[in-house]
Formats: structure tokens, C-alpha cells, sequence
């Protein structure tokens, strides 16, 4: 199950906090700031499709992530893949290095992680 734009905006904050209170994920957004019953609606569903966890401490709770961001990201890159392009890396690196108009030292860079990912196989 993926995350909404909303949870995922949250889940970015979590990530970078890696364990936070209630206060700290309002304080983490930027103004204006998303109501308290908000953030913990967010909090409950990415909870209940296992993005999220916590710890009780008295009335507070501390959450954690439960996946790494990486994982999440490599998840849905491999899901854009699957759906976009034909289930076709290949026709992603083509569409990807045609469309963001990359500068040749940028294509450089790419060709430079792809020799090397070749030499590791």
C-alpha cells in the first residue's frame, strides 16, 4: 500500500527525525502548520498500512518509521516502472534522460553509475 502526498510529506519529516513526539512533527512543518487532529489522523492510517509505529510514554507517544526510506523509494520507482513503462527500465532511462533536460556533465555522471553498476554484475 503506498502513501497519500500528504503522508508521504509527513513520513519525509519522520524520516529525517527517525523518532519524534507530536510536537516535534508540527514544529518540522512549515507554516502555515497542519492542525493537530490532522497530523494525527495522518499518524493513525500510516500506522494502520505499517509505515509507522510508536512507543507510549505516559499520555505521549513517540513514532518511528517502520521502513526505511529507501526501501519506500525503491518501491515506488520499481511500481513506476511496472506501470509506466512497460515494466521497462530501459524505456524509463530513455523517457527520464530525454524529458528532465539533463546537462551533458549531469549525463556524464549517469554514464559514469551505470559503468560502474556494470562492472559490479
Amino acid at each position: 500500500m503506498s502513501l497519500s502526498k500528504s503522508e508521504e510529506e509527513l513520513m519525509n519529516i519522520i524520516w529525517k527525525q527517525r523518532k519524534a513526539f507530536m510536537k516535534d512533527l508540527l514544529d518540522a512543518y512549515p507554516d502555515p502548520k497542519p492542525a493537530t487532529t490532522t497530523v494525527a489522523t495522518l499518524l493513525k492510517r500510516m500506522i494502520d498500512k505499517g509505515y509507522v509505529a510508536y512507543k507510549s510514554f505516559g499520555r505521549s507517544r513517540e513514532y518511528y518509521p517502520l521502513v526505511k526510506k529507501q526501501d519506500y523509494f525503491s518501491k515506488q520507482v520499481k511500481g513506476l516502472i511496472k506501470n509506466f513503462f512497460n515494466d521497462s527500465p530501459s524505456q524509463f532511462a530513455s523517457f527520464f534522460t530525454k524529458e528532465t533536460d539533463l546537462s551533458k556533465e549531469e549525463l556524464e555522471s549517469l554514464r559514469t553509475l551505470i559503468d560502474d553498476q556494470i562492472k559490479k554484475k
